[in-house]
């Protein structure tokens, strides 16, 4: 199922949610796991950043790029 169905189903049977100790282990819940991926992001340096977009140059320049598009195609075909 596509991630965005996903994240709608969810909005709904939160909002069809009476109980406020389950909002509280929701919320709880969220505030774990979003501040846990923030803890993991390591900002960059400068030259590490350079680096990256001189690859991604370099990358595009000899043609090893895929389209958004054919992309989007071929996850289509994942599930």
């Amino acid at each position: 199922m596509d991630l965005e169905i996903r994240k709608k189903e969810f909005v709904r049977e939160f909002l069809k949610v009476q109980n406020e100790e389950i909002i509280i282990q929701l919320e709880n819940i969220l505030r774990k796991e979003n501040k846990s991926v923030q803890d993991k992001a390591e900002p960059m340096s400068v030259e590490e950043l350079n680096l990256r977009i001189d690859k991604s140059m370099d990358d595009s320049r000899s043609g090893k790029l895929v389209e958004a598009s054919d992309l989007k195609a071929r996850m289509k075909k994942w599930s």
